[in-house]
């Protein structure tokens, strides 16, 4: 069973002012979810399989609807 880290972005499009707010997934081949981790800034090395946005100022993830995949994107980790 190998697992994929994910990394999910939660923004407001519409008012900037909201923090931005950063959450890592670790998730099996199946899509269930694992562990969940808030993180406190934006990473800075690119170390996830995935990034997945959410905008519509959602203050957590259990609320939001659609996520947004995010392709090479710069925290995404190159493919060989």
């Amino acid at each position: 069973m190998k697992e994929r880290k994910i990394l999910v972005i939660l923004s407001n499009r519409l008012n900037r002012s909201q923090k931005v707010r950063f959450l890592e997934l670790d998730c099996d081949d199946k899509g269930n979810i694992l562990k969940e981790h808030p993180l406190r800034a934006e990473p800075k090395v690119p170390k996830f399989d995935e990034v997945w946005e959410y905008d519509d100022g959602k203050p957590d993830m259990s609320t939001c609807h659609r996520f947004k995949c995010k392709y090479r994107h710069k925290l995404e980790k190159k493919k060989v």
